[in-house]
């Protein structure tokens, strides 16, 4: 059987401005991609699948709500989006791509394959401050980024105008309000799409300037999505897709499962109008005075303030209304800033839901993806009063 790899096109140039480790990953990248390999990738490195065909790769999920689990996938299931981005896009090898996560980041990967795979340049920034990947994006006349709601918000927090950018793609998290906004500001030439996916689904719905607020957008070309729910109600996100992955290499998850084809990860939504929106994780939802409650819901509106770089929401028994919510973000959290962000909370989603306390960490946990550890933080609130 043969099947389709991924390559690394004549016309892409890699522009490496990390230090000497990042260097050296890069370049096995490159030399893993130029020959097709089926290799995997994760937190420790890049490595050759030994005794597997052609065409397959290996990621490492974030572990963000449990262990981090091994996610297999064919090239092909790759491939096929870049056709998809390609003609939406109108990417050419003109093009210069931005990554500024490490490989081992699947959002991070697959723009870097994309690139290679189209023949578009690539500058990698993973491990700068964002001021300077800034400046890099600008000397390097980058036009597509590929981006996660913090990395942006990050760099909208530099303040440096990026106006060579035509496209931004952001994924792996939920953008907060507001920050649309600015970066339309410092890239008015760039065309912002949010778009939900996840590892073992890759791209599932995509948006651009319509989409409502509060939205993914419709569904990406090529998926099906169905909803078991009444139409418009919520309820469980299911796809059927050419790019979903195969299987898991290693570990398992209780909220991944497949029937007739579509998968689900757990995820809760709803569509009105052809267009998705997502609530969170049903292993995340709480239930708070008969009320369901999605912490996602709450940390996207707390991360759409400036003193808020990382957040969770996470819960903790009470024993008048059996759940309450506890907010834990990176860095101090003095009286005024905790009053503050209360109020904010209790504007935003009601006084019922809105978490009880907000606590700093200076040592914030995140996982190998930069992502916070929930299961980490967890253990670390069973120690506080």
């Amino acid at each position: 059987m043969t099947f389709a790899t991924f390559h690394w096109h004549p016309e892409s140039r890699l522009w490496r401005h990390g230090d000497a480790c990042a260097s050296h990953l890069l370049d096995k990248l490159q030399a893993a991609l130029a020959q097709g390999a089926s290799l995997a990738i994760g937190p420790n490195g890049i490595d050759s699948l030994a005794g597997a065909p052609r065409g397959l790769l290996q990621t490492r999920s974030s572990g963000t709500t449990g262990s981090a689990k091994a996610i297999r996938r064919s090239h092909g299931s790759w491939i096929s989006s870049f056709a998809v981005n390609a003609d939406a896009l109108g990417i050419t090898p003109r093009d210069s791509y931005g990554i500024l996560g490490a490989p081992a980041q699947s959002l991070a990967l697959y723009g870097l394959v994309e690139a290679a795979f189209l023949g578009a340049d690539l500058h990698s920034l993973q491990r700068l401050r964002p001021a300077r990947q800034a400046a890099l994006m600008v000397e390097g006349g980058v036009t597509i980024l590929y981006a996660t709601p913090t990395q942006l918000r990050l760099l909208c927090e530099v303040g440096q105008p990026m106006p060579s950018l035509r496209h931004i793609l952001c994924g792996g998290g939920r953008m907060p309000d507001g920050l649309r906004a600015r970066v339309a500001q410092l890239c008015p030439g760039a065309a912002l799409r949010e778009f939900y996916g996840a590892a073992e689904t890759s791209f599932i719905a995509w948006g651009d300037a319509d989409t409502p607020e509060g939205a993914v957008g419709r569904a990406y070309p090529g998926a099906e999505i169905r909803i078991d729910a009444a139409p418009g109600g919520f309820g469980e996100i299911w796809v059927r897709s050419p790019y979903l992955f195969d299987g898991y290499a290693e570990g398992d998850s209780a909220d991944t499962r497949w029937q007739d084809g579509f998968v689900t990860v757990g995820e809760i939504g709803r569509i009105e109008g052809g267009v998705l929106t997502v609530a969170g994780r049903r292993s995340r939802m709480v239930t708070i005075a008969d009320t369901n409650v999605f912490p996602e819901d709450i940390e996207a509106l707390l991360l759409g303030d400036p003193a808020v770089s990382h957040c969770a929401v996470l819960p903790r028994r009470d024993p008048r209304r059996g759940t309450q919510l506890v907010a834990v973000i990176a860095g101090n959290c003095p009286p005024a800033l905790e009053d503050h962000l209360l109020r904010l909370c209790r504007a935003g989603v009601g006084a019922l839901a809105a978490p009880r306390r907000v606590i700093g960490i200076s040592d914030f946990d995140l996982t190998a993806t930069g992502k916070p550890d929930l299961r980490a933080l967890a253990k670390r609130l069973e120690d506080l009063p």
